[in-house]
């Protein structure tokens, strides 16, 4: 199944969507540090709502740990950006596949683009919207993953 990695997320009450999004669907998440709230942060844990039981989620200290967990563990670092290259729709996903997710007011570092294996886009209209909200990026990818995954 493929897994929904936050890179320095910023705004709890997104990654509390996304969390509610992944135990829905059970999708591992995974955290990079910093992060830009606690743990315990109540809007946090108000965004997900009373699912955070049912999260499969893993904590990286840093984006050299989790490559090296991702290395580990194997399969293609697909990063979702605004300058991405292709559509999302038009990979083909895999189920090792991992999905990676920049910060709210950066996007992807460029330390974790340079390592992504496809960086991908969402179209959309540009004229008025620089970019989505990440909790709907994620989802967007994460479902179009899922379905062409059958997971």
């Amino acid at each position: 199944m493929p897994q929904v990695v936050l890179v320095e997320p910023e705004i709890p009450p997104n990654t509390g969507n996304i969390a509610r999004t992944c135990a829905a669907t059970g999708t591992p998440l995974h955290l990079v540090r910093p992060l830009g709230f606690e743990l315990s942060d109540r809007y946090l844990k108000r965004a997900g709502l009373d699912y955070w039981p049912y999260v499969d989620l893993h904590l990286h200290d840093s984006l050299a740990d989790f490559w090296q967990h991702a290395q580990t563990e194997g399969g293609r670092l697909i990063g979702f950006s605004a300058r991405g290259t292709h559509s999302y729709t038009h990979l083909t996903y895999r189920a090792d596949d991992w999905l990676l997710f920049g910060c709210e007011s950066q996007g992807l570092p460029p330390a974790a683009v340079e390592r992504c294996d496809w960086l991908t886009t969402i179209p959309m209209n540009k004229q008025h919207v620089r970019s989505l909200n990440l909790s709907v990026s994620a989802a967007v990818g994460l479902f179009e993953a899922l379905r062409q995954t059958g997971s």
